[in-house]
C-alpha cells in the first residue's frame, strides 16, 4: 500500500501562507505610519432628524394657528417638550424662513416666546424683533424696544439699529425723531452710512435747510471706494462704477418689465381675436 505523509515543516508553511493571505486582505500598508487595520463598514440605519427638518416642522406647526398668544405659546412649548436643551439653532432657522416669507406676526410671537424663555438674547434677535415690529406697523412697540436697548447699551449699540430707526422715521415722515437719532450717532462717534446721509440730506432739502445740507455733504462726502461680495469674495469697487452697475441693473429690470407687459398685451389681443372668431 502506498501512504502519503506530509512532513511537519511543509504543513506549517502552508498554514503560515494562508494566515498571511488572510491578513493581507484586512491590512493596508501605509508608507507614513505603517500597517493599519481595515474594519468592515457598518451603515447606520437610524434616521436622525436635523435642524433643517425640525425648523420646517416648527414653521408648519405655527402657520396653522390663530393669533391668540396662549395658543401659539402652548404649541411652541409642546414642540420643545422632549428636548433636553433649548433648540436655539432650530428656532433661528425657523425665524429666517418666516422672514423670507414675510410672516411678521409669527416672527414677533416666536421671538417674544424665545426671549421669555431666557434664550437667544443677542443683538441679532432684538434686531429681528425690531424689524418685524416696524414691518407690521407697530411703531410704538418698536420705539419702546429701541429706547430700552439704547439705554442699556449706550456705548455698544450697533450701527445697524441706528440705520433701521432712521429709515423707519424717514419713511413715515417723523423728521424730528430722525434728527434726534442722527444727533445721537454723531455724539457717540458712529459714522453714518451712505444711505443715512442721503436720507438726512433729502429731508434738509425738503425743509429748505440748504446750509445744513451743505455742511452735511462737506462733513460726510461720498466714498470713493465701496465693497461688494461677488461669489463669496470681498471686492473693492469704485463708487462711480458701482453706480453704473446699479443703473445698468435698473435699466435691465425696466426693460424686462416692459417686455413682459408687451407680451401680456399681445396675449390678451390674441385671446380677444380668437374669441371673436369663435363667436362668428
Amino acid at each position: 500500500m502506498f501512504c502519503l505523509r506530509f512532513s511537519l515543516p511543509s504543513a506549517t508553511r502552508s498554514l503560515e501562507s494562508i494566515e498571511t493571505f488572510r491578513n493581507s486582505r484586512c491590512v493596508v500598508v501605509c508608507a507614513a505610519k505603517g500597517p493599519r487595520p481595515r474594519y468592515p463598514r457598518v451603515w447606520k440605519s437610524r434616521n436622525r432628524i436635523g435642524t433643517i427638518s425640525k425648523s420646517v416642522k416648527l414653521v408648519e406647526c405655527i402657520k396653522g394657528l390663530s393669533n391668540v398668544k396662549e395658543e401659539v405659546y402652548g404649541a411652541l412649548d409642546s414642540f420643545i417638550a422632549w428636548e433636553l436643551e433649548f433648540p436655539l439653532i432650530t428656532v433661528k432657522k425657523a425665524l429666517k424662513s418666516l422672514e423670507n416669507e414675510k410672516e411678521w406676526k409669527r416672527i414677533i410671537q416666536m421671538t417674544k416666546w424665545m426671549l421669555s424663555k431666557g434664550q437667544g438674547r443677542t443683538m441679532g434677535s432684538y434686531f429681528t424683533l425690531l424689524n418685524a415690529l416696524a414691518e407690521d406697523g407697530r411703531i410704538d412697540e418698536a420705539e419702546e424696544l429701541w429706547m430700552k436697548l439704547f439705554s442699556e447699551n449706550l456705548e455698544s449699540m450697533p450701527r445697524i439699529f441706528f440705520d433701521k430707526m432712521i429709515s423707519i422715521y424717514y419713511s413715515r415722515g417723523m423728521h424730528d425723531k430722525m434728527f434726534e437719532t442722527f444727533a445721537d450717532m454723531e455724539e457717540l462717534g458712529i459714522r453714518p452710512t451712505v444711505s443715512v446721509v442721503s436720507m438726512v440730506g433729502n429731508v434738509f432739502q425738503e425743509l429748505g435747510m440748504v446750509d445744513k445740507y451743505k455742511k452735511l455733504k462737506r462733513k460726510y462726502p461720498p466714498p470713493k471706494w465701496e465693497y461688494r461680495y461677488i461669489k463669496g469674495k470681498r471686492v473693492r469697487i469704485r463708487a462711480n462704477q458701482l453706480n453704473e452697475l446699479d443703473n445698468a441693473k435698473m435699466h435691465r429690470n425696466e426693460s424686462n418689465h416692459e417686455i413682459n407687459n408687451v407680451s401680456n398685451e399681445s396675449n390678451e389681443e390674441a385671446e380677444r381675436t380668437s374669441d371673436k372668431l369663435i363667436n362668428l
